[in-house]
């Protein structure tokens, strides 16, 4: 399994109380509105069927039946949408920072002559050594580890040491320059489009990744933080959905039940 980035804000511990003492089922939502199988069986809910996404079926939803809709066919792109990568407060602007996202190996640099973060494939595409290896040299560029070539904030090599200053200009060479994803801050966390397809070279103009407004609310008190963790999202997602570990595994955040 590979490592899962996730970026995680806590909300005040007035909010989280309030949220973890409304019950999330209860008796009454609990109950069939059925009264036996064959009533069950004559309802337009033996309509429903899992599906697989690459099959297409009758309508699964009330809506679809409604209006005669199916987007069964349609698959989710998970390349073609924004993420969140790294908290600003986790980054050294001294220093290339190495993720792994999506399955994608990515590197994040300040590109103090643009003044922006930038996000790079983490390969140098001379012998593929990873970037986030290297460093940030004098002039600000992300200076490879291994043979020293050195890329701009738009992935053009600027220079490589061992061409000959009197030669062709090989620097200049398209296989030369970095693969660079689109990127931006938003939030106080670099977001990147894992896609380097040149139709998104302006999908920031087109698409934003999703804004949460209490994150710039200076009322509003959170703290946050990224960590590596060995695991699939399926894990984490269950982890997230179980509130009772909170007093414990988050101990301080809120009081545990009391004995009975």
């Amino acid at each position: 399994m590979e490592a899962l980035t996730t970026v995680i804000s806590i909300a005040p511990p007035s909010l989280i109380r309030d949220r973890l003492s409304r019950p999330f089922f209860s008796q009454k939502n609990l109950k069939s509105p059925f009264r036996n199988l064959t009533e069950f069986q004559k309802s337009k809910f033996t309509k429903f069927t899992a599906i697989s996404p690459s099959v297409s079926t009758e309508p699964t939803s009330p809506f679809e039946e409604k209006t005669g809709s199916n987007d069964q066919d349609e698959k989710f792109d998970w390349f073609s949408n924004w993420y969140p990568l790294m908290p600003v407060c986790d980054l050294d602007k001294r220093a290339p920072c190495g993720k792994k996202v999506m399955g994608l190996d990515v590197v994040v640099w300040w590109d103090k002559n643009e003044n922006e973060w930038k996000v790079f494939d983490d390969r140098c595409p001379h012998r593929l050594a990873p970037l986030s290896e290297g460093r940030i040299d004098q002039w600000g560029r992300l200076q490879c580890v291994y043979h020293g070539w050195c890329f701009g904030g738009s992935g053009d090599c600027k220079y490589i040491p061992q061409a000959p200053r009197d030669g062709p200009p090989v620097h200049s060479f398209p296989k030369a320059c970095a693969t660079v994803y689109p990127s931006t801050l938003q939030n106080g966390i670099v977001w990147f489009w894992p896609n380097t397809d040149p139709q998104y070279k302006d999908i920031l103009t087109k698409k934003k990744p999703p804004y949460i407004p209490e994150l710039d609310d200076p009322s509003i008190s959170f703290q946050m933080f990224n960590r590596d963790i060995p695991y699939g999202y399926e894990v984490l997602i269950e982890n997230l959905m179980d509130p009772s570990h909170i007093p414990y595994a988050h101990h301080g955040i809120l009081k545990a039940p009391q004995p009975r």
